[in-house]
């Protein structure tokens, strides 16, 4: 009888040492499954994270390339009213010069007060309507001819 229960209890210790092994490859198994589940979470977690950068540099792009033409419409139109300023700075001396002119020309034929033949016939022409009618039906050319064609 003895020797039954050292088998019995030799055979219980073998019995208990297979169920450990099989619990702790239970547990291997289970930690290996839970290890690999983390890991999915994980690169999903970096390609969630990947796909949102991608599209916000797509969206930083955009809007980059929204901001560029928007400046080049902005400076192109700039440049377009700076040319018109010039063409009109341009007019603006031109118009003061034959002012000036006109009225030199004024004052002469006003502060003449010699009353010779020359002096009298430029008087009557400075004086007459229809020359006045000459004088203001003059076209004006500017300097850059077709700059305000739109």
């Amino acid at each position: 009888m003895g020797s039954s229960s050292g088998n019995s209890s030799g055979s219980s210790q073998i019995l208990n040492s297979g169920s450990e092994e099989d619990l702790m490859d239970q547990r291997k198994r289970k930690r290996m499954q839970s290890n690999r589940e983390s890991a999915k979470r994980s690169r999903m977690r970096k390609q969630k994270h990947l796909d949102e950068l991608t599209a916000k540099s797509a969206q930083i792009q955009k809007e980059n390339s929204q901001l560029l033409t928007s400046i080049n419409i902005t400076t192109q139109n700039y440049m377009n009213i700076e040319a018109e300023n010039s063409v009109i700075r341009a007019r603006i001396t031109e118009l003061s010069q034959r002012l000036q002119s006109l009225n030199e020309i004024i004052a002469t034929a006003a502060g003449g007060g010699g009353a010779t033949t020359n002096n009298w016939a430029e008087e009557s022409f400075m004086n007459s309507p229809w020359n006045l009618m000459y004088f203001s039906q003059q076209p004006i050319v500017a300097s850059s001819p077709g700059a305000f064609n739109y």
